[in-house]
């Protein structure tokens, strides 16, 4: 993985030094809050419902065990013990007291970690395919493209104050686990037809209250013009981009308002200016940055024992069926560690279970993790031989869910537990459902599906790309919820359709176990998945299953 050059290392320390100086001004009264707001923004400091929130940069997910367990050390000395993983694979803090964010940047900067730009409107984090580097599928490895994009990125001076958040999201394989068309900047890489690697650029992509699939302005862009492309898309943008109304303000309605055509005319345009003003120095840093990313030294060993424990113990079986994935090297397996055990709330890992990821990748994984866009954990390289002695310490540390890809391995958002935008709640519902459909032993049966839930119309909990998404709203006081069908992430993108009349609260669960059952009655053969069935048999069924013949019993 990628280090720090003196540069960056001066960079953020002397980041840690400014914002620990605005922070003694804001406590003794120098500054006020309406002051000191950007100032907190711009280092990734949050105020929330109860409490400050700190959101932490983990660039394109990847993290090393140093890194991993001090994140465990802040959560133990300045939080509650725990930290959440979220869908921009960063990390947040519930509970740090002002006068302590300070020396928790500190500790970051200690292990190469900040929290520049995980707010404000300028480029967020670059995110990436969790399984970078490691999948079978894969091209090329898209990290170091993410890190060429965030080196760029960084305090660039032109893209600080943008009309809106930006954000880009990079795949190197042509199957799409990055939701890269849910993005204002979205690349996917493919080969041409002389089989030389390039990016698909999708611009215009994002959720939120107008949700939108991003569009195609380039089928093939070679990797050598990725920089100065980028770079004009940003710079259309943010001379196009409304700054009158921050509701209209992202890419997505600057596309909108000036149609995909000219939007491409416009960044061509400008990508015919910029590209000689690179003279190739993007590259010249790309191959240095590559040279970081070299693949680990894999092991030539007997696999013997994972087949054995695979034939022989159901509960190794039956994690191994969901949570493993298929990777570059037929030695090895790709290991999902999921975040998401039943009653759990999504996403949050306590301090020990921290320190025992990073033991394992030690000790298992070639010193590698990361962090999916799912808000589970990743072991990237793991030979197979070691897969039983890894399972056995996730089980002892609470993280052996066997539930990657089924209907309890639900994404959701902080809600109104945490966060002063939300208007619902969202982990008490995803809690239930994953309780529910384990009572009713149901999750295999069902087989893969996505289930998304947001507790407000900012959809930070991707709802509107859930095969079922949830979006939990306030209607005069109270909780509503309503239900969305067919929405798909990967290289297939759609957004979710809205059903009908939203749920009360309580409602809710009955109403994905309607849904679920009726797609068990409508199903061709167990092979076909829900968003298969929902595509194939349209959503009337589905809306049957929900409301009845009347279209709208049980209806809040």
């Amino acid at each position: 993985m990628y280090s720090y050059s003196d540069f960056d290392e001066s960079f953020v320390r002397s980041r840690v030094a400014q914002f620990t100086d605005q922070v003694e001004r804001r406590l003794d009264g120098s500054l006020t809050e309406e002051e000191f707001r950007p100032l907190r923004l711009m280092n990734g400091l949050y105020l929330q419902l109860h409490a400050y929130m700190l959101r932490v940069a983990i660039p394109y997910g990847t993290l090393s065990p140093d890194q991993m367990r001090q994140l465990a050390m802040i959560a133990d000395r300045w939080d509650k013990g725990y930290g959440h993983f979220t869908t921009r694979q960063n990390i947040q803090f519930n509970w740090p007291v002002l006068p302590d964010v300070p020396a928790i940047l500190g500790a970051l900067a200690d292990v190469e970690m900040h929290a520049i730009q995980t707010s404000g409107n300028c480029v967020r984090n670059v995110t990436a395919d969790h399984f970078a580097g490691a999948a079978a599928d894969e091209i090329e490895d898209p990290r170091p493209y993410a890190e060429l994009l965030r080196q760029w990125s960084t305090d660039h001076p032109e893209f600080q104050f943008l009309p809106r958040k930006f954000k880009i999201a990079i795949t190197g394989s042509p199957n799409d686990r990055a939701v890269t068309r849910a993005h204002d900047i979205g690349l996917r890489m493919h080969r041409n037809a002389a089989g030389e690697p390039g990016f698909e650029v999708m611009v215009g992509g994002g959720l939120g209250r107008t949700p939108m699939i991003g569009r195609t302005t380039r089928e093939f862009l070679p990797v050598d013009d990725l920089l100065p492309y980028v770079e004009a898309v940003l710079s259309v943008y943010n001379t196009l981009g409304r700054r009158d109304n921050k509701y209209k303000a992202r890419i997505k309605i600057t596309v909108h308002e000036t149609g995909v055509e000219e939007i491409t005319r416009m960044i061509e345009a400008r990508f015919a200016e910029l590209r000689p003003l690179f003279g190739g120095h993007d590259q010249r840093l790309l191959d240095d940055i590559r040279a970081a990313f070299a693949p680990p030294a894999f092991r030539n060993a007997e696999i013997g024992a994972h087949d054995a424990f695979y034939k022989a113990d159901p509960a190794y079986r039956a994690w191994a069926v969901t949570n493993l994935a298929a990777h570059r090297s037929d030695q090895y397996a790709i290991v999902t560690v999921s975040i998401k055990a039943h009653g759990q709330t999504p996403g949050d890992a306590t301090s020990d279970q921290m320190r025992v990821l990073a033991d394992l990748a030690e000790a298992y994984g070639h010193g590698d993790l990361r962090i999916s866009h799912e808000q589970n954990v990743i072991l990237p390289h793991v030979h197979k031989s070691d897969l039983p002695s890894v399972h056995a310490a996730l089980v002892q540390a609470g993280l052996g869910t066997a539930n990657v890809g089924l209907i309890s391995d639900i994404i959701a958002c902080p809600g109104m537990d945490y966060c002063a935008l939300a208007t619902a709640r969202s982990i008490p519902v995803a809690q239930e459902i994953a309780l529910r459909f384990r009572e009713l032993d149901l999750e295999h049966e069902v087989g893969p599906i996505k289930i998304k839930i947001s507790g407000c119309i900012n959809a930070c909990g991707h709802h509107h790309v859930g095969h079922i998404g949830i979006l939990g709203l306030d209607r005069a006081g109270v909780e509503n919820y309503q239900i969305t069908l067919g929405g798909d992430h990967t290289e297939t993108a759609a957004i979710g359709e809205k059903m009908g009349p939203g749920f009360a609260y309580d409602q809710v669960v009955p109403a994905i176990e309607r849904l679920v059952q009726a797609y068990l009655t409508l199903r061709l053969e167990p092979g076909e998945t829900f968003l298969e069935s929902v595509r194939r048999a349209g959503l009337g069924p589905f809306k049957q299953a929900l409301y009845g013949s009347e279209g709208t019993q049980d209806a809040a």
